[in-house]
């Protein structure tokens, strides 16, 4: 059964350059050093395998890297833009910051304190209240 190649990744000289610079950088969070280095090495001629070796990483996320560059590569965005992580599923944030504190310091207060006859907070009597005093819906 014949292997199929990856898909080529040639690097323009300012991105490869970007990309030395990132890695290089030593307030660069690891992470995006490292998807630095996915990108390095195809450049270089390493399939997903040798990067996965090299880097001691998944083949499949060596792959997934090499793709997203390639995907993000045709939007002409920034180098670090390129690297950053996709935006995460989900349902947006609904509570704010000061709800969230509310909530925390409702929390590290005893329940007789709110008038329950409890001596921790379950789960659910801690929304309960948290509906009760308005802090959430």
């Amino acid at each position: 059964m014949p292997r199929l190649a990856p898909k080529p990744l040639e690097l323009a000289a300012p991105e490869r350059e970007q990309l030395w610079q990132i890695v290089n950088l030593h307030r660069t969070p690891q992470q995006i050093a490292l998807k630095a280095r996915i990108i390095l090495l195809p450049d270089e001629g390493y399939n997903h395998r040798e990067i996965a070796r090299a880097l001691h990483i998944s083949r499949e996320m060596a792959l997934l890297w090499r793709n997203r560059w390639l995907e993000l590569s045709v939007k002409n965005l920034e180098v670090v833009q390129r690297l950053a992580d996709a935006e995460r599923l989900g349902d947006p944030m609904t509570l704010s910051l000061e709800q969230i504190l509310q909530l925390f310091a409702l929390a590290c207060e005893k329940p007789e304190i709110s008038g329950r006859p409890l001596s921790h907070w379950s789960v659910p009597e801690l929304a309960d209240e948290a509906l009760f005093q308005g802090i959430s819906r």
